[in-house]
């Protein structure tokens, strides 16, 4: 998946305005595929991931769906907040993590995202020995850290920006 962010263009949102003739994006299928990959790194459950797949397929089988009943039933099962969906099918922008380092403090928050984005986001301060959980929101936070700087799980479709 990471390889295929490079033909993400994030000209337009991927959900079109409805019920006109104005379709979405053809990030679709690069840009779709990076948000579910994201989800499944969020999901942290590769067997939960497979069995909310496996569920989805057998619950809409040979049925016309609506994008929204797959977002219900993905925050539903997988517990994925509204506002990721929000963020990755009907906003172009890109999700940044701005922080900065002082001392053995961290303090980190989102940028460039939809009002409220509350995506949790997995990252290293050894160096991608060890990834932890962190839960950034569009206020900063502060935790303390052993190292000197952070590494993101590039599984997730985010960028970083490092405040001086």
């Amino acid at each position: 998946m990471i390889g295929t962010r490079k033909n993400i263009r994030n000209d337009k949102p991927i959900i079109g305005v409805y019920n006109v003739n104005h379709s979405g994006s053809g990030d679709m299928y690069y840009k779709g595929g990076n948000m579910l990959h994201t989800i499944r790194q969020i999901v942290n459950n590769d067997e939960k991931w497979r069995n909310i797949l496996r569920e989805m397929n057998k619950t809409f089988y040979h049925k016309t769906v609506e994008g929204k009943q797959i977002e219900d039933f993905i925050h539903q099962k997988g517990g994925i907040t509204y506002k990721v969906f929000d963020q990755y099918l009907r906003d172009t922008r890109i999700p940044t993590l701005e922080y900065k380092i002082e001392g053995k403090k961290l303090s980190y928050r989102w940028t460039n995202t939809v009002e409220g984005f509350d995506m949790p986001l997995k990252i290293s301060t050894d160096g991608g020995k060890k990834y932890f959980f962190i839960n950034p929101i569009n206020d900063w936070k502060t935790l303390k850290i052993k190292g000197d700087s952070i590494k993101i799980d590039e599984n997730f479709y985010v960028l970083s920006s490092l405040v001086k």
